[in-house]
């Protein structure tokens, strides 16, 4: 397979072009004959224009490339070698949504054939491609793996905003259902992969390698958030506790924070449920997951806090919330836990407005139901800074001031601005 992939007598297929698919789609395609494939044909034609949907990628990576961009499944019989990249998301009550990794399963099986490939990306718990993709490949098809095809895992491992750890420098994993497929597979990566490829020993290893990253940084951060609560009610500040541990070599360097996300707030739940589902009540993970997802909560709590003892009523107070996005820098809103401030905020009868210099209005109304407002109207009572956008760093304390009524308040989720403020109530988490 790879010899024919570099000869240009195989193409190659990318099943999903987010932001994990369309860069791989673009690296490979500077090497070989790729056919990218979304299900959105609005998002394909902005890709065909050389224009990211996703706002990760500028059009110079789009050019010099052999990519035939289209939202029609039939031209995937083209392509020999598929790689599927779709979202894995979480239903309303944590528990995996294999949905769109099956479906795209089913599209690519109807149009496989005998000696192709077909490789997941998409994050899932072990033993999901073989167990519960792999039946579907086999029944659109009516073919057998590993006779007729032969299927891997290379779990992604790109950071949305991140312009150093970009796809070709960082190591990628990858395996395959046998000796023959594992090293095809490596060797196909290893085609634009500057880091070096990891030829993991089984699918099931390299599934349970992605799954246990995320989840780690997960459990670091929870016990972050904890100690913030803790620290907060000792009157002292978490991150200058953080910098006076950190100057021991071996402490880990996590912060507090909103954890959301489709990567770090969603894979532990994977790991959670399959272990459940194998007679084990995962303790750690399960109570990592409750306190990150209670941050956005407890930060709405300490705002109404604070506003009540600066003798501001909540249900007469406005209170400005910027950032809406998941994490610093992109334009991905989706499972931001900014949104739970917002709605703690509101419970409480404050009125609340949301600005962000990059999420979309749609998306944002969409997902949210929520009226993205372009900037600040007013003045407000305390003013909340959820993200870490590059355009908030900066901000001194007269920006704030002339934004803030009588005895307002600054509340600071990314510690931004600490030691910074001399005239406000400054509060961080």
């Amino acid at each position: 397979m790879y010899d024919k992939l570099v000869k240009g007598e195989a193409k190659l297929s990318l099943i999903g072009l987010g932001y994990v698919g369309l860069p791989i789609a673009l690296e490979f395609a500077k090497k070989i004959s790729v056919i990218g494939f979304d299900i959105r044909p609005d998002r394909v034609e902005l890709m065909k224009k050389g224009i990211d949907p996703s706002n990760e990628l500028d059009h110079e990576a789009f050019e010099g490339t052999d990519i035939k961009l289209t939202s029609d499944p039939e031209d995937l019989r083209e392509a020999s070698f598929h790689i599927i990249a779709v979202p894995t998301p979480v239903t309303r009550h944590n528990l995996p949504d294999l949905g769109p990794v099956l479906k795209a399963s089913e599209t690519v099986g109807r149009i496989l054939k005998k000696g192709d490939y077909v490789v997941y990306e998409s994050t899932v718990y072990p033993g999901c491609t073989e167990e519960d993709c792999l039946p579907v490949l086999e029944k659109y098809s009516g073919l057998k793996c590993p006779a007729d095809f032969k299927i891997g895992f290379s779990p992604e491992r790109i950071n949305p905003g991140d312009r150093n750890h970009t796809l070709t420098k960082i190591v990628k994993v990858t395996s395959g259902c046998d000796a023959e497929s594992a090293e095809n597979i490596a060797k196909t990566y290893e085609l634009i992969i500057e880091a070096g490829v990891h030829r993991a020993s089984s699918i099931k290893v390299a599934e349970a390698a992605k799954i246990i990253e995320n989840t780690q940084r997960d459990i670091n951060i929870a016990f972050m958030n904890e100690l913030s609560i803790i620290f907060n009610r000792m009157g002292i500040n978490t991150y200058e506790v953080l910098e006076a541990a950190g100057t021991k070599w071996n402490f880990l360097k996590f912060y507090p924070g909103l954890v959301g996300g489709h990567c770090i707030g969603v894979d532990p739940y994977y790991l959670s449920y399959r272990a459940k589902a194998m007679g084990y009540h995962p303790q750690m993970i399960d109570s990592g997951r409750f306190t990150n997802d209670s941050m956005g909560a407890y930060a709405g709590k300490e705002t109404v806090k604070k506003l009540i003892a600066a003798h501001k009523s909540p249900d007469r107070a406005r209170v400005l919330v910027m950032g809406m996005t998941f994490k610093e820098d992109v334009t991905d809103i989706r499972n931001s836990k900014v949104i739970d401030v917002v709605n703690e905020l509101r419970d409480f009868g404050v009125e609340v407005d949301v600005i962000d210099p990059g999420a979309s209005r749609e998306e944002v109304k969409h997902e949210y139901g929520l009226d993205l407002k372009k900037g600040p109207e007013g003045k407000y009572d305390a003013i909340v800074v959820a993200v870490a956008h590059k355009e908030y760093r900066d901000l001194d304390e007269k920006y704030f001031l002339d934004l803030l009524s009588e005895r307002g308040i600054l509340v600071d989720l990314k510690g931004l601005y600490r030691n910074k403020m001399k005239w406000l109530t400054y509060w961080s988490l």
